[in-house]
């Protein structure tokens, strides 16, 4: 039962789940103003895509690595599709059309490996 409950525990630490619901620890509503979600509250660093290739590796090991941060970076884009299509005063159809195209390519990926062999057929 010990092993069980250090399991647990390693899984707790590794959740955070003392975090989960709270802003962000970089978040000060002194400083930044009203909450927003899809922006980044943590230290400044350069953007991806002004990163020249000599200096990637170390950008990359500046990264957070793991599940919180991930599930972070995931909200914040989301967060950030949100308000650019979902939310503005006069919305367009665009976000129809992007969810109608990624639920084609989803499906082609998903089914690939069924329908590949179908160029090699002579009738269908």
């Amino acid at each position: 039962m010990g092993t069980l409950e250090q399991l647990a525990n390693q899984f707790a630490k590794l959740i955070k789940f003392d975090t989960w619901g709270n802003y962000p620890a970089g978040y000060d509503p002194a400083k930044h103003g009203p909450y927003d979600p899809s922006r980044y509250y943590g230290k400044p660093d350069t953007p991806f895509g002004e990163v020249k290739l000599r200096d990637l590796p170390e950008w990359f090991s500046r990264r957070e690595k793991g599940f919180k941060p991930f599930a972070s970076l995931i909200s914040r884009a989301h967060w950030r599709w949100q308000l650019k299509y979902i939310h503005p005063r006069k919305a367009t159809m665009a976000p129809i059309f992007q969810l109608a195209i990624a639920g084609a390519i989803f499906g082609y990926v998903t089914n690939y490996l069924r329908i590949r062999a179908h160029r090699n057929y002579k009738y269908h």
